[in-house]
């Protein structure tokens, strides 16, 4: 385990944004595979292209999405509580919501479903349940984590909200005529 964090913490200094795109694919479609092998087993096997766009997803659009916002974060000009608070606020109220939309949007159309329809459905059962998750894991990300490994430190805490926003989604797509 030793020997992966050297190797991801050199890939990282070398190529910080193929090395966050590439672990954020990597986790998102580790994500789905345990939604649909542990959290909700599909009769009719695993779905190969869902896996794909979660992973397309996550290497595409959160990840880069993502490493900019926490370096932005990071230059916010406010610190200790009142800046821990800041921080986790922004995140909760901008870019949670606006992932969250990006998230179910893509999904829903490279599915060939309606975004608006999975939007209606699944955006709020998603946000609650991100707002009992994530402010905490924010704070511990925030104060103790090195700007450069944050972004490893949602995708990992991640593969277990990646496969509920999987089993969301998927839900959700099953009401669409897809699944």
């Amino acid at each position: 385990m030793a020997g992966l964090f050297r190797w991801y913490t050199t890939s990282l200094q070398r190529r910080p944004l193929v090395t966050q795109m590439t672990t954020t694919a990597v986790l998102f479609g580790t994500g789905d595979i345990l939604a649909q092998r542990v959290f909700a087993p599909s009769p009719q096997g695993h779905d190969i292209s869902r896996t794909a766009r979660m992973a397309t997803y996550g290497g595409l659009i959160f990840g880069p999405a993502a490493t900019a916002w926490y370096k932005f974060l990071a230059r916010m000009p406010v610190s200790g509580a009142t800046g821990l608070a800041a921080r986790i606020g922004a995140d909760q109220l901008l870019f949670t919501p606006v992932n969250l939309c990006a998230f179910l949007s893509f999904m829903a159309a490279t599915e060939g479903a309606s975004p608006r329809k999975r939007l209606a459905e699944a955006f709020w059962p998603a946000y609650k349940g991100n707002l009992m998750v994530w402010p905490a894991v924010q704070a511990v990300n925030f104060t103790y984590v090195p700007l450069a490994h944050r972004v490893l430190v949602v995708n990992v805490v991640a593969l277990g909200w990646n496969s509920y926003l999987a089993v969301i989604n998927g839900r959700s797509g099953k009401g669409a005529g897809k699944g």
